[in-house]
Parts: C-alpha cells; structure tokens; sequence
C-alpha cells in the first residue's frame, strides 16, 4: 500500500469521535419535566435537542465500530481491500474514510 500510516490515522479518528462523545454527554441526559424551572417551549426545544443528540451518538457509535473493523483488517493484512471484488480501495478514498470497505466501483454498484 503506500506510506500512510494507516493505523496512527484510524486511531486518530477513533479519539476525535471519543472527544465528541463525551463532549455531548451532557446533551443525552433525560430532559427534566420540572416546569418551574422551563417553560413547555423550552422543553420541547431541550428534548428535540436530546434527541439530535442521541442520533448523532449513534452515527459516531456506528462509526467506531466501523473503524474498529479498520483496525481489525490492518492487522489480518487485507485493509484497503474491496471486499466485493478484491481489487485496492483507491488512497484517497481511504484516506477520507478509513474504514470503507468497498472500492468505488463496487461502492456504485450497491447504490
């Protein structure tokens, strides 16, 4: 492959989205029903944010997984493989995101 360091790469991805999540713990909690201290606007606003929160919580979770995977191929010996058709995932599509796993004609075919 080439001179990327791939594994210093997935691992730098890996802390930013940890830094982001716990950035946004806060921003999980249960909304409380207390009205004496908010009215029912704002509740509804805090909960709709709670809520943008806790998807966006997942996506990273979903993304840490992916990248886990990342890792778990770089030690097998076959990132940046395509898993479809075998062929190497192009530099710059990795280097963008690490943990795809389809080459980008494959990646074309799906969609």
């Amino acid at each position: 492959m080439s001179d990327v360091d791939w594994t210093a790469l997935i691992e730098a991805r890996l802390a930013e989205l940890r830094v982001a999540s716990e950035a946004s713990r806060d921003d999980r909690e249960p909304v409380e029903l207390d009205q004496t201290r908010q009215g029912r606007l704002s509740r509804i606003d805090a909960m709709q944010g709670q809520a943008m929160a806790q998807a966006s919580e997942a996506r990273r979770a979903q993304q840490i997984s992916r990248l886990k995977a990342a890792l778990e191929r770089l030690e097998r010996g076959d990132f940046g493989e395509c898993l479809d058709c075998g062929e190497p995932i192009a530099e710059a599509r990795l280097t963008n995101d690490p943990a795809v796993t389809l080459c980008i004609d494959c990646a074309g075919a799906r969609e």
